[in-house]
C-alpha cells in the first residue's frame, strides 16, 4: 500500500491509519470492531476504533503496540527523537473505561521491539523505519472493551486532493487471523466528500449509505483497478461483515483522478472544500466563471433554476440535487469565498 505514493516522486505520504496489535502471540481474539474514518476539510482523517476483545484465558498483562510508518516527501522525513510520529495527533486508548498511559519508540518496520538502527545503505533515496505508540493493557477474564482514537493528515499526490491510507492486515496477528464482526465507517461530516474506495480488500461486502446523502458505483479506476466509487454530503457510507479475515489495505482517495486523465468520465470537476488542495490550480482556469462560482451550490444540492447550471452539474455522479436546501453562504470556508471572488 506505501508504494502508491512512495513509488513516485509525484505526492507527499504523511501517514498510515491502523490497528491496535498484540507484539507477543496471544490467545485474545477480536470480537467486534467498529471502525470509523472521518474525512474532514482541515487536511486530516480522524479514526475513532471501539473493539471487543475476548481473553480466553486468565487476567493478564498484554504488551500492545501501534505502527506509523514514516513520512515520505514532507518536511518531517528525519527521525523525530522524541519517537512520536510528527502527523499523528490527539492518540488516546481507553479500556474498559480506564485511560492507558503509551510511551513512544522508533523501531524498524514490522518489529515494534526492534529500535531503529538507521538506513541499511547510506545511498538508499528513502529511509524507512516506523513510529510506535506501545503500551500494557490489562486484560480481564473475558470481553473487554477498548476505545482507540487518533487524527493522521491526509497524503495527497498528482490527481488526488486527498488520500488515506489505512492498514487493514496487522489485525490477522490476534487469535484466529479473524474479526467476529466487522464494520467499517466512512463519514463526511459537515462537509461533502467524493472519494475511490478499494472494496474488494472487504472481501466484496455490500456498502450501504447509513446516514445523510449519498451515492455509491463500481467503477474502473485509470490504471485498470476497479473501485467503489462514493459521493457523500454530511453522510456516511458503512461496510458491515462477519468473520473478517484482512488479507489487503484500505486506500480510500479523492476521486479527482478521474478530472485529469479520464476525458470521457462523468464524474466531473469536484472542487474540494478542503485547504489541501494542491495541484489543480490550472484547472480553475478552464472553468467558466459562471459555472466555478456556482460549484459551492452544487456541492450542498442546490437545484438550479437556470438549465445551463441544471444541465451542467446534473450530468456528473457527484451532484445529488436537494429540493429543501435553501441557499446560504453561512457554511462557505475561506477556499469557497475565493473561489467565488476569483470568479466574478
Amino acid at each position: 500500500m506505501f508504494s502508491l505514493i512512495a513509488s513516485a516522486n509525484d505526492g507527499v505520504y504523511y501517514a498510515s491509519g491502523g490497528p491496535l496489535i498484540p507484539i507477543h502471540e496471544t490467545d485474545i481474539s477480536v470480537a467486534k470492531e467498529i471502525l470509523t474514518i472521518s474525512l474532514c476539510d482541515d487536511g486530516l482523517a480522524r479514526v475513532d476504533v471501539q473493539y471487543e476483545f475476548i481473553n480466553h484465558g486468565a487476567a493478564k498483562t498484554v504488551d500492545m503496540g501501534f505502527e506509523a510508518a514514516n513520512p515520505y516527501n514532507s518536511d518531517d522525513d528525519g527521525v523525530n527523537p522524541t519517537g512520536g510520529h510528527p502527523y499523528i495527533y490527539d492518540f488516546m486508548v481507553e479500556m474498559n473505561g480506564m485511560k492507558l498511559p503509551y510511551r513512544n519508540a522508533v523501531v524498524e518496520p514490522g518489529e515494534l521491539e526492534t529500535p531503529y538502527q538507521g538506513p541499511k545503505d547510506e545511498n538508499e533515496e528513502f529511509e524507512q523505519f516506523s513510529y510506535a505508540y506501545l503500551f500494557k493493557a490489562p486484560f480481564k477474564e473475558g470481553m473487554n472493551k477498548v476505545h482507540h482514537t487518533y487524527s493522521y493528515n491526509m497524503s495527497y499526490g498528482v490527481g488526488r486532493t486527498f488520500e488515506v491510507l489505512y492498514w487493514l492486515t496487522p489485525a490477522a496477528r490476534w487469535k484466529g487471523g479473524t474479526i467476529g464482526d466487522f464494520t467499517l465507517r466512512i463519514r463526511a461530516e459537515k462537509t461533502a466528500k467524493h472519494f475511490l474506495v478499494n472494496d474488494s480488500v472487504l472481501n466484496l461486502a455490500e456498502c450501504r449509505i447509513v446516514e445523510g446523502v449519498g451515492k455509491k458505483r463500481h467503477t474502473q479506476y485509470s490504471w485498470g483497478d476497479e473501485m467503489l466509487e462514493v459521493a457523500l454530503r454530511n453522510g456516511t457510507a458503512e461496510w458491515h461483515i462477519t468473520d473478517f479475515r484482512p488479507e489487503a489495505d484500505l486506500v480510500i482517495m479523492s476521486a479527482d483522478t478521474f478530472c485529469s486523465f479520464d476525458a470521457g468520465s462523468q464524474t466531473g470537476f469536484f472542487y474540494d472544500r478542503s485547504e489541501q488542495f494542491h495541484f489543480w490550480r490550472e484547472m480553475d482556469e478552464k472553468i467558466p466563471d459562471h459555472i466555478a462560482r456556482n460549484l459551492p451550490y452544487a456541492h450542498r444540492g442546490y437545484v438550479f433554476k437556470k438549465k445551463e447550471l441544471r444541465d451542467y452539474f446534473s450530468q456528473f455522479f457527484w451532484y445529488m440535487p436537494d429540493p429543501s436546501y435553501v441557499p446560504s453562504t453561512d457554511d462557505f470556508t475561506p477556499r469557497e469565498w475565493r473561489l467565488i471572488k476569483e470568479h466574478k
